[in-house]
């Protein structure tokens, strides 16, 4: 539990995007330049990341936020920051398989998450991109 002024909070959310057109381009350099990515982006934004992990063409978060955290400010600053980055860090690699250096989808997925189901989540986030377990 975290605390403010005058309140008591304690919220996470579970936030899934995806690569523009499902490109599989989360591997490798580009994959631990993302991963490296969102961990400052968190850390100067005074976001808590619990949990991060792609799986080539998608990521998932788990990230424990503030009352005052805005969610599509949070998500403009995870996307926006991050597309830039990895555009001018991996431009030849990217420009040959997305158009106008737009890395992401428009779109994505975030749901709150409980005590409850906090080490599930984490797990989940965790094996993404392990194939072994997906055949099983």
């Amino acid at each position: 539990m975290k605390h403010g002024r005058c309140y008591v909070y304690d919220l996470y959310y579970h936030i899934v995007w995806c690569v523009k057109y499902r490109h599989k381009i989360l591997v490798d350099d580009i994959k631990d330049d993302f991963i490296d990515i969102i961990t400052n982006i968190c850390k100067n934004n005074n976001y808590e990341l619990v949990e991060i992990n792609t799986d080539k063409d998608h990521v998932h978060i788990l990230l424990g936020l503030s009352p005052q955290d805005s969610i599509p400010v949070v998500m403009k600053t995870l996307k926006g920051v991050s597309a830039r980055l990895l555009n001018q860090k991996h431009k030849n690699e990217l420009s040959k398989l997305l158009y106008g250096g737009h890395i992401w989808s428009p779109s994505y997925y975030i749901a709150t998450a409980s005590d409850n189901v906090m080490d599930n989540i984490k797990e989940y986030i965790i094996n993404q991109g392990n194939e072994d377990l997906k055949k099983g």
